[in-house]
């Protein structure tokens, strides 16, 4: 399984000061945690857009090529695009330049997003919110297969034979779909034989579970491999579950809260985050061993090759984020790997038993 980080740059006030950074301090350390994240051996760094004053994400890739220039191996990831309000040739311009900085470690996973100001920020009707989703996805996968485009939609210019550059060192960049709790939007990607990131952050993970089988009812049904999915989360990790709660609530609950007074939801209450928390609830918070159990726990339900966490919902001191990348990485992530070997082990060595029984 793939173990990596997401992250939307928030820049909320800090607890511990009441305050926020200065965004080129919140930027410096999000550089200091892709690094960690990279030389302790997680498999990617992902960076989503935003274009709140709470978030320095408005341009994932140029934070990512910032990335690129300081990591060696760790797969740099946008998480999302908000392919809506983009432009996908400029998106595949951008993708490709960070795949070409980065010797071959860009994806793309692109989304509808959580937030709406990108839309009217450049011009484009919230009234054809859907139709611009999806006619943009048709463009941005044309582009991955071919070098010279001949295009016509609605809501873009056509492309007239025309060849996009750079391509990237990559033979194709890999294009990810984040789907939150929408069945169509599971199903359109597996039939497009594209890998689903599916958001898990609120509810009950066993929810989501039709989400994964529509998935791949969409690739069969249109004779595709199936193909992979991701787990993306909300979470945090101290040594103790108790330090994990202390620390991560008040960042939590600020942005939950300032969210939800927009939408209409109450104010989370500790008793509420503790709940969520436990083994069948949405947050990945705890400690080394309760990650792993939780991780572990998802996979049965899944079977998914990816796990993503976003530590930073809300803005968490930055030492005691580098101390959750730590344990990620070198408590959590081996364990997990281990686990889940053994299990592939045991499953190989059975099927070679049975084969070998009907032989004889």
């Amino acid at each position: 399984m793939e173990l990596g980080i997401y992250t939307f740059v928030e820049n909320t006030p800090i607890a511990d000061t009441g305050s926020a950074l200065h965004p080129a301090k919140r930027v410096e350390n999000l550089l200091e945690e892709a690094q960690l994240a990279d030389e302790l051996g997680l498999d990617i760094f992902a960076v989503g857009e935003h274009h709140r004053e709470e978030y320095v994400s408005s341009a994932p890739s140029v934070l990512l090529a910032a990335i690129a220039a300081k990591t060696k191996t760790i797969k740099l990831s946008s998480a999302v695009t908000v392919l809506g309000s983009e432009d996908p040739v400029r998106v595949y311009q951008q993708y490709s330049t960070l795949d070409l900085i980065s010797n071959g470690r860009a994806e793309i996973m692109v989304g509808r997003g959580s937030f709406i100001e990108s839309f009217p920020l450049f011009g484009y009707n919230l009234n054809d919110y859907e139709e611009l989703f999806s006619e943009k996805l048709e463009l941005l996968m044309q582009l991955r297969e071919n070098e010279i485009i001949n295009w016509k939609g609605k809501h873009r210019p056509a492309i007239d034979n025309r060849g996009v550059y750079p391509q990237p060192l990559q033979q194709k960049l890999p294009v990810w779909r984040a789907v939150g709790g929408t069945p169509q939007s599971a199903y359109h990607a597996g039939a497009n034989g594209i890998p689903m990131a599916l958001a898990i952050i609120g509810g009950y993970p066993e929810q989501f579970k039709p989400m994964a089988e529509v998935h791949k009812r969409g690739a069969l049904d249109y004779n595709r491999e199936v193909p992979p999915i991701s787990i993306n989360s909300h979470g945090f990790i101290a040594d103790t579950s108790e330090e994990a709660i202390d620390i991560s609530f008040p960042a939590f609950k600020f942005t939950m809260d300032k969210i939800g007074k927009e939408r209409g939801w109450p104010p989370m209450s500790r008793q509420q985050f503790e709940a969520s928390v436990q083994l069948r609830g949405a947050n990945v918070v705890g400690s080394p061993e309760q990650i792993v159990e939780k991780i572990l726990f998802q996979h049965k339900l899944f079977g998914h090759s990816r796990f993503m966490l976003q530590m930073s919902v809300g803005s968490i001191p930055h030492d005691k984020l580098l101390r959750s990348i730590e344990l990620f990485a070198t408590k959590v992530a081996p364990a997990v790997r281990s686990e889940l070997n053994q299990t592939i082990g045991n499953k190989s060595k059975g099927t070679e038993e049975l084969q070998e029984s009907r032989k004889s």
